[in-house]
């Protein structure tokens, strides 16, 4: 830990053993919340408790949003049921509906009953809401106006409605039954004319996302209008909420971090590498590696029908892992830039032809590469050594040959394969380089000893 934040730590726990509260405000006041969290989530539980339940409801309710969810937990439970309460209420709704989800079912209807009336409607709403879906990450802090409105009408409503809300970024203009008819940045009010109409400020160009979607298709969205808040509406279009552009930088990191898990042969492991408990983990890693496990045993069944070409040419078999690593490589390239490519948007499904095309000739300069490479090291290595006799330009042919075709291959299947999965209405990540890779060693023997038994026997 940097001396910053070891001398911050350390303040924090002598103000903790004075309870001198005051201090505490004042010396919290002084950190962002979220920078503030990491540091306080190592204090004992018993010196958070403590923190906790002599700061202002408000400070408490920030600094707990950037917790870890250990650390939340355990702070809980070490609470009186006001306290919990209390916090739990001063939460904002998507911050609360996010902790709650990562609960156990009955403790956390248990933390819900605590709600008031209010807040407990608004946390089952959310929760009524699919998991992963825009609906459960929303809040419902936001600012609408009327087109009928003046600018100065219309800031004056935000200076009486807007201080608690998650954003005054985007001002949102609604009708009378509160269907929504446009949103208009904050900056192009303060820029106006104080009796300029609402109106005049509307282009109808705007965006909106339904409760029911995905989350990665909340962050197409957002990547595309390149806004801070996003409006979310019903099936009658009347704004229900909106999701802030600071969600969407977790959720982005969120699905990183599991393509990422994927790509290496795992399951997602859904949870911190740190705190994962180890018998889970190895569950979601072997399921993947026995699969890959028993693929690869096709291998040895292909080997086995090329047994007799082997013992001719034992020379062959030199090459086996250079040619096969090679053509697992190409593919896993490939699979990881398509993969990637599907997950920015830059193409479609009906697009493949394109890919197809695009990976076919990738591939096959890449094999030209390697093969040449392949070839020239044979011939010049032969003339210092007899391993390749009675025919070294044979055994050059072959493997450089053969390099072109399986790193053609690899790049096609690395590059289909997700577009097939996707199609299936599966993860493409799941199609991960491992799994590319054990398929390509498979067809890859077939295309080389094929290849040898033409050239060669």
């Amino acid at each position: 830990m940097p001396p910053v934040a070891n001398n911050f730590k350390s303040e924090i726990s002598t103000l903790i053993a004075n309870k001198d509260f005051a201090g505490l405000k004042a010396r919290l006041s002084t950190w962002l919340p979220a920078d503030a969290a990491p540091i306080l989530s190592e204090l004992p539980i018993e010196e958070l408790a403590v923190l906790f339940r002599g700061c202002s409801k408000q400070l408490s309710a920030a600094v707990f949003a950037y917790l870890e969810h250990d650390a939340k937990h355990k702070l809980l439970k070490t609470l009186t049921q006001a306290q919990a309460a209390a916090l739990l209420n001063e939460l904002q709704p998507d911050d609360r509906t996010e902790f709650l989800n990562q609960l156990p079912l009955d403790l956390a209807m248990q933390l819900i009953c605590l709600l008031t009336p209010e807040e407990r409607k608004i946390t089952q709403d959310l929760l009524a809401y699919p998991e992963h879906s825009v609906g459960r990450m929303m809040t419902l802090d936001f600012v609408s106006v009327h087109a009928e409105w003046t600018v100065r009408e219309a800031l004056d409503y935000i200076r009486a409605h807007g201080m608690d809300r998650e954003t005054l970024s985007m001002v949102y203009v609604t009708d009378e039954e509160g269907h929504l008819i446009d949103d208009i940045r904050l900056r192009r009010f303060l820029l106006s004319e104080p009796d300029t109409k609402v109106s005049a400020l509307m282009d109808g160009n705007f965006a909106t996302l339904s409760p029911t979607d995905d989350r990665e298709k909340a962050l197409q969205v957002f990547r595309k209008f390149d806004r801070i808040a996003l409006p979310v509406t019903n099936h009658h279009n009347k704004i229900i909420g909106i999701v802030t552009a600071d969600d969407m930088l977790d959720v982005a990191s969120e699905e990183a971090t599991e393509d990422i898990q994927k790509l290496g042969g795992s399951e997602a492991l859904d949870e911190p590498y740190t705190t994962i408990a180890l018998t889970k983990m190895v569950k979601k890693r072997a399921s993947w590696l026995v699969v890959l496990f028993l693929g690869e045993m096709l291998t040895a069944t292909a080997m086995s029908y090329f047994e007799d070409e082997l013992a001719k040419a034992i020379v062959l078999s030199l090459f086996i892992p250079l040619v096969i690593s090679s053509g697992g490589n190409a593919g896993s390239q490939a699979a990881t830039l398509v993969i990637r490519a599907l997950a920015l948007g830059e193409f479609r499904l009906r697009d493949w032809w394109r890919i197809m095309r695009r990976e076919l000739a990738a591939g096959l300069l890449l094999g030209l590469i390697l093969g040449v490479i392949g070839f020239l090291r044979i011939i010049i290595w032969s003339r210092f050594s007899h391993i390749y006799d009675p025919s070294p330009l044979l055994v050059a042919t072959t493997v450089g040959t053969a390099l072109v075709g399986i790193v053609l291959w690899g790049s096609l299947m690395g590059s289909m394969l997700p577009l097939i999965l996707k199609r299936l209405g599966f993860d493409p990540a799941t199609s991960s380089a491992p799994f590319v890779a054990t398929l390509v060693d498979v067809t890859g023997l077939i295309i080389y000893f094929t290849v040898a038994l033409l050239i060669m026997l």
